[in-house]
């Protein structure tokens, strides 16, 4: 089983435009749906907090605690496709600057639940 790790856009689960927490993306791979090609183990939930200087530490910091490198991380759908979009970077920036700090491939999105 795959190990992942999600990223949320916490100003959009904190501001209640609709995402009611991280369930959906729990749920999504738990049971390999949306974006997760089989059933994934989530090892860390983690935010991106405006303005996004934070999320790689965080991301390192869960790596460390964790003591387990995934095998891929997750942009939250809340992160890869809300609108109106973050002001400071796009999901595929944020997805560029993780992978190349991390080495961990990015993947846009995380379910198809409305």
């Amino acid at each position: 089983m795959k190990k992942i790790f999600i990223v949320g856009c916490n100003a959009y689960m904190e501001s209640g435009y609709g995402c009611p927490g991280e369930w959906r993306c729990l749920k999504a791979a738990a049971l390999g749906e949306g974006k997760f090609t089989e059933p994934a183990q989530v090892i860390a939930f983690v935010t991106c907090e405006c303005p996004g200087r934070t999320v790689i530490p965080n991301i390192g910091m869960a790596i460390k605690l964790s003591e387990t490198k995934p095998d891929a991380i997750y942009l939250s759908k809340c992160l890869a496709e809300s609108k109106p979009g973050c002001p400071y970077t796009t999901p595929e920036e944020l997805a560029r600057m993780i992978e190349s700090k991390t080495g961990i491939p990015v993947v846009l999105g995380t379910h198809e639940y409305k």
